[in-house]
């Protein structure tokens, strides 16, 4: 998710272009979790949507989160995200993690893709002395490209800088391919961080499915390979619902 892009991070789920036509329900499920790639597609407008789960890194310490992104949709080609660590246990420490939001501008490029833009800002709501957070207010400005391809699949790619106000920004890089079959949506993803910061180059390997349990909730699974010396290997679970017309 979004917050993963510490901000750091951002997310894909198989998300065909045909979900934003006006013939399909503004109730229907559309999950940016749980890759770290989102797709340029946004909630219809007066709605909101929940993603949230749980994702357990390996290392020493182990960290276990709760993560959370409530996604509002302001308009047809715009929604705001706000996002999160609810929850973060590393070593003796708990607590809350860092808190952000995201508003993500699209654009169609026909009827099987599109684009988006997305401004990132997080704060240091969590406890950087205890491991919980950043310790600093961080930005991202990431660029989309979502399009549906032959076979059934669909892809998602994502480019842009993160990091910003942690010294020099790190570059990153994402592509996520994902099809459909039946309710079951299967994911793979290849993304990877430039050196920045304090922090060195790092990356991973996804793969993942989710069951789309009603027309408004979906469930999602799956594991990660890190990438480099300091990249975590992850499984994550989580869960996406729409709650319907805010206003």
């Amino acid at each position: 998710m979004l917050g993963r892009l510490g901000v750091c991070g951002i997310p894909c789920l198989a998300v065909s272009a045909v979900a934003q036509t006006p013939l399909v329900s503004p109730r229907l499920v559309l999950p940016e979790r749980p890759t770290v790639a989102t797709h340029a597609y946004a909630v219809a407008p007066a709605y909101v949507e929940l993603e949230q789960g749980v994702r357990v890194q390996q290392g020493a310490p182990t960290l276990t989160t709760w993560e959370f992104n409530l996604k509002i949709g302001l308009a047809r080609h715009a929604q705001l995200g706000i996002f999160g660590v609810g929850f973060a246990h590393t070593g003796g420490a708990s607590g809350l993690g860092d808190m952000g939001a995201a508003l993500k501008l699209r654009g169609d490029l026909g009827p099987r893709a599109a684009v988006a833009l997305i401004p990132v800002a997080t704060l240091p709501t969590g406890d950087a002395a205890r491991g919980l957070g950043a310790g600093r207010a961080l930005g991202a400005l990431i660029g989309v490209l979502s399009a549906d391809g032959g076979g059934g699949i669909h892809v998602d790619v994502n480019a842009g800088t993160v990091g910003i106000g942690a010294g020099v920004p790190r570059g990153f890089a994402t592509f996520c391919p994902s099809r459909a079959v039946g309710p079951f949506t299967f994911a793979a993803e290849l993304y990877g961080f430039s050196a920045g910061g304090d922090d060195p180059a790092q990356g991973g390997l996804l793969a993942a499915v989710s069951v789309r349990l009603a027309e408004w909730a979906a469930l999602d699974g799956g594991a990660v390979l890190g990438l480099g010396a300091l990249s975590r290997d992850q499984l994550f679970l989580g869960l996406t619902t729409n709650l319907g017309r805010a206003f």
